[in-house]
Parts: structure tokens; C-alpha cells; sequence
């Protein structure tokens, strides 16, 4: 299994990842192993999402501009 070796992690963000390994029973490597695992999953819903939006958004129905207002097809079929 590979080793990723991170420098220069900030004080304040070691400790409190070391925090939570311990509520969690985890050693610091398997909970830091953990977080990426749910960040790449995160980041992988949220290309998903964008990819849903973004065929939505190409299907939305735009009314060309000289198109009769939908009161004004109304009144006239009320007038028939």
C-alpha cells in the first residue's frame, strides 16, 4: 500500500484532526485516510450535481421575445 507523507500542516489543524481520531477510536493515519476517502467521494457528488444543472439548465424553455404573454393568450381565447 502506498505512503503519503504530508509537511507543513498547521498546529492548530494536526491537533484537531488528532481530536477527532480519538472520539472516533482511530489511529491519526487511519482517520486522515478517512476524511480524504470522504472528500474525493464529496467532491465526486458534487461534479454529478453540476453535470445535473448544467443539463437542466441547457433543456429550460425560453419564450422567443416577440411571444404573446400567457394573460394575453387568455384574454384572447376568453374573447373567442
Amino acid at each position: 500500500m502506498p505512503t503519503l507523507h504530508v509537511r507543513s500542516v498547521p498546529e492548530d489543524l494536526y491537533y484537531q484532526i488528532q481530536r477527532l481520531a480519538e472520539t472516533k477510536n482511530r489511529s491519526l493515519s487511519a482517520q486522515v485516510v478517512n476524511m480524504l476517502a470522504q472528500a474525493l467521494e464529496e467532491e465526486k457528488r458534487r461534479k454529478v450535481q453540476v453535470k445535473a444543472l448544467t443539463s437542466i439548465r441547457r433543456r429550460r424553455f425560453v419564450a422567443p421575445r416577440k411571444a404573446p404573454t400567457s394573460l394575453a393568450l387568455l384574454r384572447e381565447d376568453r374573447n373567442r
